[in-house]
This record gives C-alpha cells, structure tokens and sequence, in this order.
C-alpha cells in the first residue's frame, strides 16, 4: 500500500484557539449550525471527544456522501493539534484504503492563526492518487474553514 501525503495550510485573522474549539473541539456543536447546507449533523457514536473517539458526519441530501466516520486519533489541547483518521463511509472508495489527517493551529505574528492540515492517503496496492483526485475534498474543507472564520469574526464571543 502506497501512502500520498498532501498538506495545505490556511492563514486567518481568528486566534488560533477559537479556531481549534470550533472546528475541533466543538464541531459537532457548531458546523450542522452554521452549514446545514452541507452538514446535517455530527454526533459521537463512540467516546466524548478524546483519543479513540468516533465521530460520525452525517452531510445533508442530495451530496455524493450520506455519511462517513472519523476516529481521532490524538488530540492535545494545548499544542492545538489533532490527529484523526477516516475510517469508513457509505460509499467505497476505489484508490482510498484510509486518509490520517493531522491538522494545527498555529499563532501567527498579526494575532491571528495559521491551520496547517497535513493528509496521508493510504492508496491500495497498485493504484496512485494524484492531487486532482482529491481536489473536491480539499475545496470542501477549505470552504468549511472560510465558513466558520466568518462565523467567528460575525460572533466574537463564540469559541472564546
């Protein structure tokens, strides 16, 4: 099995902390609120949010997904990193065995943050992944992010 690594970062003026709370912490909370659109609900189907937690996405009709699970990994909250791994959807994935993710959020010099995602794409055996097959995904979540930086810079007191 081939592993494919990606990474992307993206530069905001929120501190890093609210962003961590909302889009870790607290996102099961937040993200079916602020994007029913694309999220109908996120809910724990095992664990409270700590290392060997699963976290099932539930996206709303009409999407290429019903649904897929996470298993955080590890998560520290005061280096504001979490690792996680997509364990499992409604549809199979024909390149796809797994995808770790490790994302920070680090301070920036303006009072801001930077989140910097790391992916490592575990390809089945004999097929390779080009960054164009992952694209929709990486748009998505990136636009996931721009949602919920407005949301925290419209609502200064959420995530605090």
């Amino acid at each position: 099995m081939a592993v494919t690594c990606f990474t992307q970062e993206f530069k905001t003026a929120i501190a890093p902390s609210r962003m961590f709370r909302a889009l870790i912490l607290d996102s099961h909370n937040l993200i079916p609120k602020i994007a029913p659109q694309g999220i109908k609900s996120i809910e724990f189907i095992q664990g409270d949010g700590g290392a060997g937690s699963i976290k099932q996405t539930n996206f709303a009709d009409g999407g290429h997904l019903k649904w897929l699970k996470h298993r955080i990994d590890s998560i520290n909250v005061e280096k504001l990193m979490c690792k996680y791994t997509f364990i499992e959807s409604d549809i199979a994935f024909d390149k796809i065995e797994s995808v770790v993710y490790e994302v920070k959020f680090e301070a920036s010099s303006d009072g801001g943050c930077v989140c910097k995602m790391t992916s490592e794409y575990h390809v089945k055996a004999g097929l390779e992944l080009k960054e164009e097959d992952i694209k929709q995904g990486k748009d998505k979540a990136m636009g996931l992010y721009k949602v919920v930086e407005e949301y925290l810079r419209a609502n200064p007191e959420a995530c605090a």
